[in-house]
């Protein structure tokens, strides 16, 4: 999805690489385009919310993942 959208280099993104700074360098427009993706793929909203799921891959899909398991 990140890929896709945000026409990151699949070779450059792994689940630990950091999104921003250090990392592939996303930007803050960026942000919003996962923020937009993550809600139409999964129906999870981030908005509002802290910049620690925005980490790396793994940190997105925790937050993904957490936030489906509490509607069961």
């Amino acid at each position: 999805m990140i890929c896709d959208r945000l026409g990151v280099d699949p070779n450059e993104l792994t689940d630990e690489v950091p999104l921003f700074n250090d990392g592939i360098e996303l930007d803050s427009i960026d942000s919003l385009e996962i923020i937009a993706a993550i809600d139409e793929e999964f129906g999870v909203d981030m908005t509002g919310i802290g910049k620690e799921p925005f980490y790396n891959v793994n940190s997105l899909a925790a937050y993904v993942k957490k936030e489906l398991a509490c509607r069961e």
